[in-house]
């Protein structure tokens, strides 16, 4: 299997390369439906995350990586669907459904699955408020929360770089944040709304960074 075989290489290659700190990684559990909810600073994120998760964590990225014409084309959606990513298109009016979609067959097969719920990259390092996906996936899934927060990655692949840079960047993961019973007989919207501002809370005290209070909203030409 692709996944496989890239991940038995560019795991250990990618951390002698960048020695990435990383804490907390116990609290991922090894198997089961799992939400991992990180902060987003660089498009390298989500290369970042499965290379130093032991288990398959699935990312959505734009489908414009999968249909590329020609060699180029194939070695792009190879590489990406080796990584254990999937294509959603983000011009599609449907995707926020479709993007839903998929992260809940992901989590149906007992898989984890990785969510910005920023949206979209932050570009001047605050973290946005959470948009209510992660919680929406998480209470449909009965799948527990682990937080992440990273550190430096917008270094390691500034906004309009093509290639990733050494520099220090850190991993921190949080205790899973359990859903199962917890919001019995509260309202939906109310406990979607609230289980992310908990989910954001803790990814605030892993990244340190300064809370922006807002949404994150994606520029036009991202």
């Amino acid at each position: 299997m692709l996944y496989q075989a890239l991940h038995r290489l560019v795991p250990p290659l990618a951390k002698a390369v960048w020695r990435p700190t990383v804490i907390g990684l116990e609290h991922v559990p090894a198997s089961g439906p799992l939400l991992l909810a990180s902060n987003h600073l660089s498009f390298a994120d989500s290369l970042v995350i499965p290379i130093v998760v032991p288990r398959r964590v699935a990312f959505l990225a734009k489908s414009d990586y999968f249909d590329g014409p020609g060699l180029k084309g194939a070695v792009s959606k190879a590489w990406f669907s080796g990584l254990g990513m999937l294509p959603v298109d983000r011009d599609d009016t449907k995707a926020a459904i479709a993007s839903l979609d998929i992260a809940l067959g992901v989590l149906g097969r007992g898989e984890a699955f990785g969510i910005y719920p920023e949206g979209t990259r932050s570009r001047d390092g605050r973290l946005y408020r959470g948009r209510t996906g992660v919680a929406h996936l998480a209470l449909t899934a009965g799948a527990p929360v682990v937080p992440v927060g990273l550190v430096g990655t917008e270094k390691l692949q500034p906004v309009g770089s093509r290639l990733p840079r050494v520099v220090p960047i850190s991993i921190s993961f949080g205790p899973p944040i359990a859903v199962a019973g917890r919001f019995d007989g509260v309202p939906l919207g109310r406990a979607r709304r609230e289980l992310t501002d908990e989910i954001m809370s803790a990814v605030a005290e892993l990244s340190g960074q300064e809370t922006a209070g807002v949404y994150n909203e994606r520029p036009a030409d991202a």
